[in-house]
């Protein structure tokens, strides 16, 4: 894409931008007690992937520079998560080598809306460690991370507990990218991970326990397992559960039916 091609679509994206914004904004409030569009990189990505997949496929004169360019080369637009320049995660897309950022005010709300660069020059990478993710978030999200003792058997897939200075606590990181990288390295990341960090309060051990305890949709047998997260790495790695999609998945609904901390 040349620059005037840039241009012209960053002036196309940011007019369906207005159009996201006006249905995001009514329905997406203050989140951490930060007003939209702060915070909202998911979900504005997320609305203008398929606002652009639904012009690209109903107008052909909509969105020409990314349209060709698809055409030229074969190569799909995808949606991608990772860090930018280590210092924050971002939600964008990539389409061959360009990186296209539809959420770039959600860090600085006076930043333009759009951007589109180089993926080369973007700054922007995969997560390639839980240490990486774990230095972003706590400059980021102002973040105190444990180990996952709570549910020590989600520990190889989901191996970190976050808790920000509102109480708020959650495990993370929650996504296909980070749960396929503790995968693909056959839980030795997880494991590695769990070695460096600190045990969660026993306040909230206990509390979190208990509370799943007594919630009835969290019958799911895996979060009443107790004993070591990093034993449970080793487990897994002996019964190749590396590359079970089915016990993954039983992972992932498990961890659906956590309730939030009282």
């Amino acid at each position: 894409m040349t620059l005037k091609d840039i241009d012209s679509l960053e002036r196309e994206l940011a007019n369906l931008r207005l159009q996201v914004d006006l249905l995001l904004a009514p329905k997406c409030t203050s989140l951490s007690n930060k007003p939209y569009p702060l915070g909202r990189c998911l979900e504005i990505r997320d609305a203008m992937f398929k606002l652009i997949e639904q012009h690209l496929h109903n107008d052909p004169s909509a969105l020409s520079p990314i349209r060709q360019y698809m055409q030229k080369t074969n190569m799909p637009l995808t949606k991608v998560w990772g860090s930018l320049r280590d210092e924050y995660f971002q939600n964008a897309m990539v389409v061959g080598k360009w990186y296209i950022d539809c959420a770039n005010d959600t860090v600085n709300a006076n930043k333009p809306r759009i951007e589109i660069k180089p993926l080369a020059e973007s700054g922007f990478s995969a997560i390639q460690s839980f240490e990486q993710f774990v230095k972003i978030a706590q400059s980021y999200w102002q973040v105190s991370v444990y180990k996952n003792s709570v549910f020590p058997a989600l520990a190889p897939y989901l191996p970190l507990i976050c808790k920000n200075k509102h109480g708020t606590v959650w495990l993370a990181a929650a996504n296909d990218d980070t749960i396929k990288m503790a995968m693909d390295s056959n839980f030795s990341l997880s494991e590695r991970i769990l070695k460096q960090l600190p045990e969660p309060p026993d306040s909230l051990l206990s509390s979190w326990q208990l509370s799943t305890k007594s919630h009835s949709k969290a019958r799911d047998e895996l979060l009443s397992h107790s004993g070591d997260p990093i034993d449970y790495c080793r487990e897994y790695q002996h019964a190749n559960l590396a590359t079970n999609i089915e016990f993954r998945n039983r992972v992932v609904r498990a961890f659906i039916s956590i309730p939030k901390m009282p």
